[in-house]
Formats: structure tokens, sequence, C-alpha cells
């Protein structure tokens, strides 16, 4: 270079391949840009997203992120799986199936483009056959693994395949996914390339239940079932399984499995599916109210005596009572007050409140920024009242 040029802008791409990069801190910057857009089928899109400053993500392959949104001038959270690989880690994905109605994943499927800055939290949540630490038998170490995904619950479970592909790995595992129509399998030509890739040691075996209105399906028909899967893989039960997709899909494998006398403590599952539990809401909160109505009555003798508090949903204009021993989102539900909730671990964020009088004993699992917290906010899911509380909700 001439001693008389400017001093050239570092170039983000050279700095990636440098390897001298720092880890993404969503403390320290929580802004994403969307730099490019996949449509995967008709209703299900794919946003790449990077730091603004180039820097590498680490997670383990199932783990996912919460995203914090302005829509209309209303504050959302919302959690999504990143379906990339931690193998490439300049860069992640989530997909996101649009829900008729939904208001966050019509906004990113109508609004967001690439440039968009999106705002996240994470990585979390313990989902992986990749998480150290696991039960034995470890999960991690397991030689076959069984992939078991209906719809976009795929999400996770392709993260995990994607990872073992890039890395090489010398593991046998068998896909199978669940979809409507073949038009309607999500990421279909990556995994027909992976099991082309791998002939050895990776199968994929979609089973739709109808044809494409382009394309008759000549592949494995209906729903799964156990007859099914002793087709697929006729030694499942000496594998380590892991399911994703809709709760009742998720429930019908469970006892599928259980029916056929699968070693359960081998047998891994989403445990919480976040537009199921949205739209379950009212029903959860009704099943909630009697339970723990009967317990109550059980304990009132025993238990010692507890503080009771007032909790004011300012927006709502609506005012219950909750004891100092109980969460506050719990007693919303109980008295029919409709909050946006998921996990109810304080993992994903969806509860986040700002508090605008009172406090409370918070417990959270990572879905929470400290510079929120010192803010005033709270997740309601792992909150006790120590206080009267004015809730901005």
């Amino acid at each position: 270079m001439d001693a008389l040029s400017p001093m050239a802008s570092p170039d983000p791409a050279a700095l990636r391949l440098s390897g001298a990069l720092p880890e993404w801190n969503p403390e320290a910057d929580d802004a994403l840009i969307v730099r490019e857009i996949r449509d995967e089928t008709a209703d299900v899109k794919t946003f790449v997203l990077a730091p603004k400053q180039p820097c590498v993500f680490r997670y383990q392959p199932g783990q996912f992120l919460t995203l914090d949104l302005d829509i209309g001038g209303e504050s959302i959270n919302r959690c999504y799986t990143i379906a990339s690989t931690p193998a490439r880690p300049h860069t992640l994905s989530i997909t996101v199936k649009r829900v008729p109605g939904g208001p966050v994943s019509n906004f990113l499927h109508d609004q967001v483009k690439v440039g968009s800055v999106l705002h996240a939290i994470g990585p979390m949540g313990d989902f992986s056959c990749f998480m150290q630490g696991a039960p034995s038998p470890n999960p991690a170490s397991a030689p076959k693994y069984l992939f078991l995904s209906g719809g976009s619950g795929i999400t996770p479970l392709m993260s995990m395949a994607r990872t073992f592909h890039d890395l090489g790995e010398p593991r046998d595992i068998v896909f199978v996914h669940a979809a409507r129509s073949p038009a309607d399998i999500i990421f279909r030509g990556e995994l027909e390339l992976m099991a082309r890739n791998q002939p050895a040691s990776f199968r994929f075996a979609p089973v739709c239940e109808a044809d494409s209105p382009r394309e008759p399906w000549h592949g494995l028909r209906g729903r799964l079932n156990l007859g099914v899967l002793n087709h697929i893989a006729p030694d499942f039960k000496q594998r380590e399984v892991f399911v994703c997709g809709p709760a009742p899909f998720m429930a019908a494998v469970r006892e599928m499995l259980k029916g056929a006398g699968f070693d359960m403590s081998r047998h891994h599952e989403e445990s919480f599916d976040f537009a199921e539990l949205a739209r379950a809401e009212p029903e959860v909160a009704a099943e909630v109210e009697l339970a723990e109505g009967v317990q109550a009555v059980q304990e009132a003798v025993a238990a010692p005596e507890v503080a009771t508090y007032t909790i004011e949903f300012a927006k709502q204009k609506r005012t219950i009572e909750c004891r100092s021993d109980t969460f506050v989102l719990d007693a919303a539900r109980r008295a029919g007050v409709r909050l946006p909730s998921s996990c109810s671990k304080g993992l994903c964020g969806t509860c986040k409140s700002k508090l605008i009088e009172g406090t409370v004993d918070m417990k959270h699992g990572g879905g929470i920024r400290q510079r929120e917290i010192d803010a005033g906010m709270a997740l309601l899911c792992c909150s006790k009242p120590t206080s009267n509380l004015v809730v901005d909700r």
C-alpha cells in the first residue's frame, strides 16, 4: 500500500477467514442482520442471520433463539430453533412456517427483507444430541440415531443432522420426516443430498399423507405408525431417538414407542412446543385451575401462612390476587388472564413484562438480559411477588 493511501477498512470476509473473531454476545449487541431469505416451501422461509460486526456463534445443535420484535408498536418475544449448524459459525438461520393469523410468522414472511435488523437473545435450550452431561446413556456418544420430525419440528433435528454431515462423523442416522404432501417436505433437496453423500450412514425417509397438486407421491404414505417405523428402521430399539413436531405428533410417537417396548430413557423430545402452547393456553388454564384448586384444598390445613399480594394488569384493567409462593403467570392463568407464554421455565422470554410498580423474586433460565432486569422487566413464569404489583400488560 502507498504510504499516502488512506487506511482501508478491514474486509468482513477476510476477518472471518482469519479465525481471530470474538464470540457473539447478545448482552453487548443483540442486533442480527438478515443476510439471506430462502423459500423452503410455499409457506416456510429460512432467514440467514449474521451480527453487525464479524464474530462467531457458539451453540449446540437443537438450541433456540428468542427474537425480540416490535410489531405494530407492541414488543413481542418469540422463540425459533436454530436450523443451521455450528460447524459453520459465521451465520445462523431460523426456519419459520407461516401460521394463519399468526402475528410474528406473518410479520417475518411479509415485512422482513434482506438487510432488516432483528434483535435476539440466546442460544438456549437442552434438546441436543451433542449436549454434554446428558443422562446415561449419553446421547452424545450414541453410535446410532433415529430422528423423527413432523412439519416445522424438523428444524432442531436438521441442525443436528447438518452438524454430523459437516463434521463427517461416522454415525448411523435414520431421519424420518412426516409431512402433509411432497411439496411440504422442508429441506427435502438438502436431506436427499446428504443421503447421497453418506449412503452408508445416513438414510432419509419422508412419509406423506397425500399427493401434491403437481406431484403424486410414490413413497411411504399415511401417518407414522409402528408398521411404517419397523419398515424404515427395524433396529429402532437399538437407536437413540430424538423427536420434534406438533404436540399431538410427539404424543403419538411417545405412545407408539412405549407400546413397542422401547427403552424410554433413550427417547428425547423437545420439551415445549411454542405454537401449540400458545394455541392451547385457554385449555391449559382450565386444567391448571382444576388441578391446583384441589391441591390448594389439600394443603390449606398444613401449609404455613404466606402473604397474598394484588397483581394489577394495567392494559387489561384486571386485578387478581397472587400468593407469595406462586408464580405470577400461574396465578394469572387460574384467573383467566391471557398472557403470552411458552416454555414456563424462564428460558424463552415470551412472558417478559414491564413491572410498573412492585418487586418479585425471579429465578430465570437465561431468557432475560441483566440490563432488562435493571430496567424493571421480569419473566412472569418464574417470578413470585414480594409486594403488590402493577404489570404493563
